[in-house]
């Protein structure tokens, strides 16, 4: 009987899923954050080179990607999540001794792929033990996970950087990753029949790197993650040029929270109404909030934009991701998930770039309020390309 079967969403599986997950991504945004002060501090490197050493990551990061999926469906979930797993918390132990720039950059670029597989195959495994009925609600969660690594990872790594020297920052990091190896131990995921036969044929062609099922909803994943960037990359930047560069990480706080909050609730909604009630209001509120955000002199206004914004983002993400995976057949579900990470990841990464570019031509306001318009066009495009398939 398959696991999904079971009509208890909090079992046993799932929670070891979400406790992996949450482990991985603490350590990623904690090492994310405190790299940059420890090649600036220790290795005595430049601004440039700590950018560097993000790019390096993420570059890999995505050019493997689509290939995500077509690895998975060749040697099957449960020895990709385990290879993986293990690769990715050996390189983790690898930054104790990374003492030299060329290393870590070595390191960064090599780290980037194994986290790009296993953050697409952790997606499959953690939907096996998830009812049909409570797919919506069971998502949710699982991003939410991700979600937490997004407060903890910094606030855990800021916190201990101070104190200690990043060699023994590290080793923590790397030990909560590992304990997380320990948990895949536990879950027992179910072992596939070989596909390996089917993977001989020496042509490849693009349904072997891309679900077509998944792509609408991938590329209106792409319009709200390039929104999104301006939160992720020019926040901190923003702020400081409204004298508001103290409440930066009170405005990731109040971001995670609002986003954590309605949760429970989108979830339930998504399973019982269909992903349509949740995603045109999410998408509104995520609007609204940018513009907010556009127009902010006061800490009020701040906070305000971080409540819509975290409320908006925070529910049409997990939405999207679910409906990827909801569109594509049982066995096609890693590719499904990488198809849409793929174009999340570079709507982050064009974001990032195309909005830097824009902030310093136009302003921070003009760029907040063309991302609001963009969030608003995704709607449109969820309306008539996308909502046929929901």
């Amino acid at each position: 009987m398959p696991h999904s079967a079971s009509v208890q969403l909090w079992n046993k599986s799932f929670i070891l899923c979400l406790a992996n997950n949450l482990f991985l991504f603490v350590f990623y945004f904690a090492q994310t954050t405190i790299l940059p002060i420890y090649i600036l501090q220790d290795l005595h490197g430049s601004l440039a080179q700590a950018g560097l050493a993000m790019t390096l990551f993420m570059a890999s990061s995505i050019a493997v990607r689509p290939f995500s999926g077509l690895i998975i469906e060749k040697f099957g979930r449960k020895k990709t999540f385990f290879v993986s797993e293990f690769l990715f918390c050996l390189f983790s132990i690898a930054y104790i001794f990374a003492d030299n720039l060329e290393v870590l950059l070595w390191l960064r670029f090599l780290h980037g792929i194994w986290f790009s597989i296993l953050t697409t195959v952790t997606v499959p495994i953690a939907n096996e033990f998830i009812p049909d009925s409570r797919r919506g609600e069971g998502m949710g969660y699982f991003v939410m996970s991700v979600n937490l690594g997004i407060v903890l990872g910094p606030l855990i790594g800021l916190s201990l950087i101070q104190p200690l020297s990043y060699a023994v920052v590290a080793t923590i990091l790397a030990a909560i990753v590992c304990l997380g190896f320990v948990f895949c131990f536990l879950i027992p995921v179910q072992t596939e029949t070989s596909t390996m036969q089917k993977m001989q044929k020496k042509q490849l062609y693009i349904h072997d790197f891309v679900e077509k099922k998944a792509l609408p909803v991938s590329i209106m994943a792409m319009m709200v993650s390039f929104a999104y960037a301006s939160i992720m990359s020019f926040i901190s930047t923003y702020s400081a040029s409204k004298n508001l560069l103290a409440y930066a990480s009170l405005f990731f706080i109040v971001f995670a929270i609002s986003m954590m909050s309605l949760r429970p609730l989108t979830g339930k909604i998504y399973d019982r109404k269909g992903p349509s009630y949740v995603i045109y209001p999410a998408l509104a509120l995520f609007a609204v909030g940018l513009i907010l955000l556009s127009q902010i002199n006061s800490l009020i206004g701040f906070m305000l934009a971080a409540i819509f914004i975290g409320m908006g983002f925070g529910s049409v993400q997990p939405c999207l991701q679910t409906l990827a995976i909801q569109c594509a057949a049982p066995q096609r579900i890693g590719h499904a998930t990488s198809t849409f990470f793929t174009f999340y990841d570079l709507g982050i990464a064009f974001g990032s770039i195309l909005l830097g570019i824009l902030i310093t031509a136009q302003g921070y306001s003009m760029s907040y309020i063309l991302c609001a318009v963009l969030v608003l066009l995704s709607l449109l495009f969820y309306k008539f390309f996308v909502v046929k398939i929901a």
